[in-house]
């Protein structure tokens, strides 16, 4: 494989800024690791000293995790200088750590490093430090790679409507690397033809995403709330004074540099705000979240089904005195679509006091209205919300009207950072401009294909919101909300699966929420080493997930039963 899903397989980019990094700072037994703040490299490197370094004798350790800093000049770009900190840690202790950058999401962009290597390249002039004494922790006598410093003849970038872009050379100047130079190409036409705003304009790229998300949830609650007591009959409960997040406000969206930065922060700052407690995990979760709950705080509950007997026995353990954290759960779920009892779960949370995290990527802002029922709600803005597959990033939305909200605020006021790299958030921004009447379409190619598959006879089961677990879903979803454009297929032999697969004539990759559709052998490819474990909740190697797009609807459902065709020849 040359390259993967970011946070799987490091980005080309990001290795070559590694390699510089290694070759200014480190030794050659050592591996490197780039982070945007110094709170985010001093992360890393305390997982290296809980997984890597405790338990090993000083002879058995190279040298210890440790951590430089890189400041880089811009000379008049936006950014007067970019700070990078490297984690340095033996190469044996790299798959530690590419957990780390795995599990939190919270390492460099490619923009980021694109970014810096374009001014190294440039001969930009670069000044490398050493980090001050309170990040060197000089107790356990880490030791600073070499100090060196680089002087280099300054060169400028500008562009022809007045601001200075980090990517568009002039004065007859060329970019070293080949890849860079397409970039070069790529930002003159983003900026030049308005389909995106120049580089100083990122701040306000950043509160047009957060007050677009504020405004989409708050439609959407009131479009759920037009509802509510019907759907509130299809799950048998009464309402227990419903209150809306009509006083939402942009304030309350948090961005992130991808969807599980959003995950693995809310969960740190629920920590902080509120003591060490074990969290529940509810339902079959995307593989990050489970590792997250398990390998930060004390621990999880994992709770694999995500059904009623699930919250039976939840019940129960509550009843017997366990106090927990938080309850993560994922509506619908990845990759079985199932949608949990929402309603039953905020009362369990309001009689023993725990918080509710719901994880809404799949289901999307413009189809269920969930922030009523938690106290947080996360997100992957990767997936639909940008569509175009060319940026990451994540949000977290507080509700103001739950009992952790003023907590939590007080908390992040000191904890949360704004670490979306700026370019990123300029595509995000115009990417996400038509996200409702993306979401609109692929709704509607989705149902219709899971329609065609569901009366095929060739299948065993579709996995989609409008079949399964319907009616907790349509208790949250919006009046104007479909069923999302996630499904799966389960196929009765391994064999099967392949021949459709094969025969299926789409884009094949391990993400969803792409503008077109795409496929991939899901337990395969997440649970490869666990297959037996994830078999026990359901989560069948014989499933193959869809991602639907924006593609003409007819042809869609036509390239579906062409791939059926292939298990009869």
């Amino acid at each position: 494989m040359l390259s993967g899903y970011p946070r799987f397989y490091i980005h080309s980019l990001i290795q070559k800024l590694e390699k510089k990094c290694l070759d200014k700072f480190g030794a050659a037994h050592e591996k490197a690791m780039l982070f945007p703040s110094e709170r985010t490299a001093l992360r890393c490197r305390q997982f290296l000293d809980r997984y890597y370094v405790k338990g090993r004798s000083q002879a058995e350790i190279p040298s210890l995790p440790r951590i430089a800093e890189y400041k880089i000049t811009t000379d008049g770009a936006k950014l007067s200088y970019v700070n990078l900190f490297i984690v340095l840690f033996p190469q044996e202790a790299f798959p530690i750590a590419k957990q780390f950058w795995q599990h939190t999401g919270d390492g460099i962009s490619s923009r980021m490093a694109e970014y810096c290597l374009r001014h190294l390249s440039n001969s930009e002039r670069a000044v490398s430090t050493i980090p001050p004494a309170d990040m060197a922790d000089n107790s356990d006598q880490r030791t600073p790679g070499p100090n060196k410093m680089t002087k280099a003849k300054s060169s400028r970038y500008g562009s022809k409507n007045g601001f200075r872009s980090p990517s568009s050379p002039i004065n007859g100047s060329k970019p070293l690397a080949e890849d860079l130079s397409d970039a070069d190409h790529m930002t003159y036409v983003e900026e030049r033809y308005g389909r995106n705003l120049a580089s100083p304009f990122a701040d306000r790229c950043k509160v047009a995403i957060r007050r677009r998300i504020a405004g989409i949830v708050i439609e959407s609650d009131a479009s759920a709330l037009d509802h509510l007591q019907s759907s509130i009959t299809l799950v048998g409960a009464e309402d227990n004074g419903h209150r809306g997040v009509g006083s939402l406000s942009e304030d309350d969206v948090y961005l992130f540099p991808c969807g599980m930065s959003a995950i693995f922060n809310t969960h740190r700052f629920l920590l902080g705000a509120r003591g060490d407690r074990k969290s529940v995990c509810f339902g079959f979760p995307y593989i990050d979240t489970l590792k997250v709950l398990q390998k930060w705080g004390p621990g999880c509950h994992f709770f694999g089904h995500g059904e009623a007997s699930d919250i039976d026995q939840l019940e129960k353990l509550l009843q017997s005195g366990e106090r927990i954290l938080a309850l993560f759960t994922e509506f619908p779920s990845n990759p079985l679509l199932k949608s949990a009892d929402l309603h039953r779960l905020r009362t369990l949370a309001d009689q023993y006091d725990f918080a509710i995290i719901v994880d809404e990527t799949v289901g999307n802002f413009v189809n269920v209205a969930v922030l009523e029922w938690a106290d947080v709600v996360v997100s992957s803005l990767t997936k639909i919300f940008s569509g175009d597959s060319n940026v990451m990033g994540g949000s977290m939305v507080l509700n103001p009207n739950r009992r952790y909200y003023e907590s939590l605020k007080q908390f992040m006021a000191n904890e949360y950072e704004d670490l979306m790299w700026a370019e990123d958030a300029i595509f995000l921004e115009r990417n996400s401009r038509d996200f409702k009447d993306r979401s609109h379409k692929i709704n509607q190619n989705a149902e219709a294909v899971c329609e065609f598959l569901q009366t095929s006879g060739k299948v065993v089961k579709v996995f989609y919101p409008k079949f399964t677990s319907t009616k907790l879903y349509e208790a949250c979803k919006t009046q104007c909300g479909g069923y999302g454009g996630l499904f799966s297929i389960l196929f009765d032999s391994e064999k099967r699966a392949e021949q459709f697969f094969d025969a299926l004539a789409i884009a094949k990759g391990p993400s969803l929420g792409t503008n077109f559709t795409l496929a991939c052998p899901y337990t395969i490819l997440a649970h490869y080493t666990e297959l037996d474990w994830a078999k026990q909740f359901g989560v069948a190697k014989e499933l193959v997930r869809v991602s639907v797009g924006l593609e003409d609807r007819d042809q869609l459902v036509k390239t579906f039963a062409n791939a059926l065709e292939a298990l009869d020849a």
